[in-house]
């Protein structure tokens, strides 16, 4: 996990792209130790790649620009976001330049009676939400993060709405995207279906900046619900918390949002948000609709999770305090880290169907003790994915081969219950290993649409697909 390959270098390509992105940008382009680094990957114990300079970009124009370049010197072109990516898509194993999309952040249009927005890449989730609240309007992916628009339709990025609102690749109805020759072509319309064509709309989300970099994306867009209301409900045991989700599900009951945190997740953050919750597993659940509605969802949840042991569920009934307990679950991952002072969290994710749901955690659970580990557990489970962030002593090698072996197992017994070995993290460098086994034939069919689109494999090179070389040569193709 901390070592990944690193793909062939084009030196003279490179000088000749940063001495022309200099002359361009001026103080728009860095060649700097420290805002490389940035720009590569840091947050989990996949090794840093930096590239070897960062264009900030203003406009799709000045993409295109860049991307025109690139291509002409065959040199490696790695879209950033916010940097939260967690599988190190950001990372530059071959060099060449990162464009930095984060001040492309103009909302460019908001039409409520068509409930849909158009965004630059670089608008945060955050700040499109608070512009559309006079609207009565949000957008409702929310994957804790602060990421980048351009960023969570490039991973298909999920979150703690999806089990009711769907993913990134529910909600994204066009794109701009500047292709590997540096063409802007823009993918899908605004009309919510459409039998014309490839979809290139979908296959551009998830495809993690490997196929063109998206600049612009036109979002839907759903009404702020009437009431909100949801709370915290304990458990005897992480299966029995499974199993009242699965039956929640199964019985129709149209949950927003139904997260567990097992035990150890719940001390952590209980020490970083100060909270006082029961230490032992814990759905916290959030219900939208009418106030009739919710009351009646809410009634019937309470009645299965007592059914499996469960409860008392506690409501939170104002909106501070449903906030400070979903703050507190975005903040797991900090608080998870908080249990070990100077280790490193490495975070993974699979996803299973839900009736694997219980079946795949306790396995889990039984993985890391017999292993060893400190390993809390968190999950959008509402949908069947969950996460396992393993914290290890950097200077412990028996620990940290310990932790991969752990997390290669994860994967394969998501692979083997029907799952995939990411719900929501994407592939990057971390999950390339695990696609054989769960694409089998159609991984040649993805090897050729990126050969396809990209035959100088200069787009983000070494993610998703095990080895894609940008070509120096002057001849196209992947080695």
């Amino acid at each position: 996990m901390g070592v990944v390959a690193r793909l062939a270098r084009n030196e003279s390509g490179i000088s000749a792209v940063a001495a022309a992105l200099a002359e361009r940008f001026g103080d728009r382009f860095s060649r700097a130790a420290a805002v490389r680094e940035q720009h590569g990957h840091t947050t989990t114990r996949i090794e840093n790649q930096p590239p070897d300079g960062v264009v900030f970009a203003t406009s799709t124009e000045e993409v295109a620009a860049v991307v025109r370049l690139c291509a002409e010197h065959r040199v490696p072109v790695i879209p950033f976001g916010t940097g939260t990516s967690l599988e190190g898509h950001v990372n530059a194993p071959a060099g060449g330049i990162s464009i930095d999309l984060m001040r492309m952040d103009r909302i460019l249009a908001v039409r409520p009676e068509d409930l849909d927005c158009t965004v630059e890449a670089g608008v945060t989730r955050k700040r499109l939400n608070e512009t559309l609240r006079d609207t009565g309007l949000f957008f409702p992916i929310d994957p804790g993060a602060d990421a980048s628009i351009g960023g969570m339709a490039a991973t298909r990025a999920s979150g703690t709405n999806a089990v009711r609102y769907g993913t990134m690749k529910d909600n994204v109805l066009a794109l701009t995207v500047v292709t590997a020759s540096g063409e802007v072509v823009r993918t899908g319309t605004r009309a919510r279906k459409s039998s014309a064509g490839y979809d290139l709309t979908r296959l551009m989300v998830g495809s993690e900046g490997t196929l063109g970099v998206i600049t612009e994306i036109t979002l839907r867009l759903q009404g702020i619900p009437e009431e909100i209301a949801g709370g915290v409900c304990p458990f005897p045991s992480v299966e029995a918390a499974c199993e009242t989700v699965i039956t929640t599900i199964q019985a129709g009951i149209p949950v927003a949002r139904i997260e567990l945190l097992d035990t150890l997740q719940i001390q952590a953050v209980n020490a970083y948000s100060k909270l006082n919750l029961q230490e032992t597993p814990t759905l916290f659940v959030e219900f939208h609709g009418t106030k009739a509605g919710v009351a009646e969802q809410a009634e019937i949840f309470g009645g299965i999770a007592a059914d499996f042991g469960g409860g008392p569920f506690v409501f939170a009934t104002k909106a501070e305090e449903r906030t400070r307990l979903w703050q507190a679950r975005h903040d797991a991952y900090w608080a998870s880290v908080g249990l070990k002072p100077g280790w490193k969290g490495t975070s993974t994710d699979v996803c299973v169907p839900i009736s694997q749901l219980a079946a795949c955690v306790t396995a889990t659970l039984d993985d890391i003790a017999a292993t060893g580990l400190i390993a809390p557990i968190v999950g959008h489970v509402g949908d069947g994915n969950f996460h396992v962030l393993v914290l290890t002593d950097p200077a412990d090698a028996a620990m940290n081969a310990a932790a991969d072996g752990f997390i290669e197992r994860l994967n394969w017994r998501a692979i083997e219950m029907g799952g995939t070995c990411t719900g929501e993290h994407g592939v990057g460098q971390g999950k390339i290993k695990y696609l054989p086994r769960e694409h089998g034939a159609a991984l040649g069919l993805m090897r050729a649409v990126k050969q396809a689109l990209d035959p100088l494999g200069i787009l983000n090179p070494g993610k998703i697909l095990a080895r894609h070389d940008p070509d120096t040569t002057g001849q196209s193709g992947t080695r």
